[in-house]
């Protein structure tokens, strides 16, 4: 297996990351079959594949503020407003997803991204994993 780790910059605000490109350009790298996992070492982020771009980011952002409210009610109640409800999006969103890679390619569908979900405004800097299982 290989892997490496790349950086991501989320920022002070709830965000949909778009990581293609980085995954994109690892798995064309190993040149073969095999399968890509992407992995979010953090207890408040994780990872999606959806469509990004004509308002499906901030869909998402919408539909998780419907169900995890950045409010008081949370009883991990340290960081910002609500951050409690950031430790529990990874039970909705989890922090991977393994992906078919083809030709060096991975083989998402015609409309699919792969993103970092973030929640947490209080931690701007993320790492991921990406590993190479080749077939």
């Amino acid at each position: 297996m290989r892997s490496e780790i790349i950086s991501v910059t989320t920022g002070s605000r709830e965000t949909v990351h778009d990581i293609t490109a980085e995954c994109a350009d690892f798995v064309r790298a190993q040149g073969e079959d095999g399968l890509l996992h992407v992995f979010v070492p953090h207890a408040t982020a994780g990872i999606a594949l959806l469509e990004l771009g004509s308002g499906s980011d901030d869909d998402l952002l919408a539909a998780l503020g419907d169900l995890l409210p950045a409010d008081d009610r949370w009883r991990h109640a340290h960081g910002s407003k609500g951050h409690g409800r950031s430790h529990v999006m990874p039970a909705l969103i989890p922090p991977y997803a393994t992906i078919p890679v083809l030709g060096g390619r991975m083989a998402l569908g015609t409309w699919q991204s792969v993103a970092l979900i973030d929640l947490n405004v209080d931690n701007r800097q993320r790492q991921v994993r990406l590993s190479f299982l080749s077939d």
